[in-house]
């Protein structure tokens, strides 16, 4: 059995003792819902995550690249804020968080924070630069979500147990509904990933698959209008 394997049998074993414990005390498991104004916000998905050429990278991230494809389309269609998050990157400076060592893996540098061309930003996306784990943290996200009079975030990228569930926690904090699609967030441990699927859709965030995503997003309700303003 693959450590891959084991690690996935124990986390579901959690998962299982966790949500019963939850059920037999009727606590947390809530459901938020949508709202009327959606942003789309893509962590991480830069090449420092993406190239597993990288002490960070996590085997190209293929299925969460994968998820966040079907998603851009129509968010762009509708024009529906995308905001996209990654590092700064500063020559010389040390950052435990970004394995920049050497050795057997390429030193983290300037591309590494570049976003993956697979999911490369047009005009009229925001990229936004964060130092921690949360991209509400230190940074304008916040402000600009309600600039755009948005009250659904939905979070996307990686990775499910860091940045992501930090951002989802924060999200919560300032009353955004926030929606997670399971397909479009990715972890480089596995069972890490689910556990941290399962424990903020228990607390902070809807866990939904894409396809409830992809049908909230063709709702005439999420329509903006020119300029990037609700309608």
């Amino acid at each position: 059995m693959s450590d891959d394997t084991e690690g996935l049998a124990a986390a579901h074993e959690a998962i299982d003792a966790v949500r019963k414990y939850y059920e037999d005390r009727g606590i947390f498991q809530p459901t938020f819902g949508f709202g009327q104004h959606a942003a789309l916000l893509i962590i991480d998905m830069a090449y420092g995550w993406t190239d597993p050429a990288y002490a960070t990278g996590s085997l190209r991230l293929d299925a969460a690249v994968s998820g966040i494809q079907r998603l851009l389309p129509l968010c762009r269609e509708r024009d529906i804020p995308v905001i996209y998050t990654t590092s700064p990157f500063r020559e010389g400076e040390e950052d435990p968080m970004h394995a920049r060592e050497t050795g057997a893996y390429r030193q983290w540098d300037g591309r590494a924070c570049e976003i993956d061309e697979r999911l490369a930003p047009v005009s009229g996306d925001l990229v936004i630069y964060k130092d921690t784990a949360s991209a509400f943290f230190g940074t304008h996200l916040a402000s600009h979500l309600v600039e755009h009079r948005v009250d659904t975030l939905i979070i996307t990228g990686c990775s499910t147990s860091a940045c992501v569930r930090a951002t989802a926690t924060d999200s919560r904090a300032y009353r955004f509904h926030t929606i997670v699609p399971r397909e479009c967030v990715q972890d480089r441990a596995p069972a890490a990933h689910e556990y941290n699927l399962f424990d903020i859709d228990a607390k902070f965030c809807d866990v939904v698959d894409i396809e409830m995503v992809e049908a909230y997003l063709k709702e005439e309700r999420v329509l903006m209008s020119p300029g990037g303003h609700p309608g």
